[in-house]
């Protein structure tokens, strides 16, 4: 599974919420399996985001080979890491504001 996350866009954005979205390939195998892949997807991100998620940002999550039976509990943890990984790499990103310091 690969996460992607970005601000919400000012003209989207709306108070505390966040956005996901969620796509599987034909890697991932016939309809059946992405529609499968989509579901777990769904399923964990709906456990794992409300608590390391932030309000704000988008966040689309890319099915991979393994999604089909990598088993439930480590694909929420491999989503919260994920999106903790991608605030480290945000954060990091920006600029310090001179007035905070």
């Amino acid at each position: 599974m690969t996460l992607e996350m970005r601000p919400t866009p000012n003209v989207a954005r709306e108070d505390a919420t966040l956005r996901l979205g969620f796509t599987a390939s034909k890697k991932i195998g016939n309809a059946v399996a992405r529609n499968r892949a989509k579901r777990r997807l769904r399923a964990a991100a709906y456990a794992a985001l409300p608590l390391s998620g932030r309000p704000g940002h988008d966040y689309v999550l890319v099915a991979r080979a393994g999604i089909l039976t990598r088993d439930f509990l480590a694909l929420k943890g491999d989503i919260a890491e994920a999106a903790r990984a991608a605030h480290r790499k945000l954060d990091a990103a920006r600029p310090i504001d001179d007035e905070s310091v």
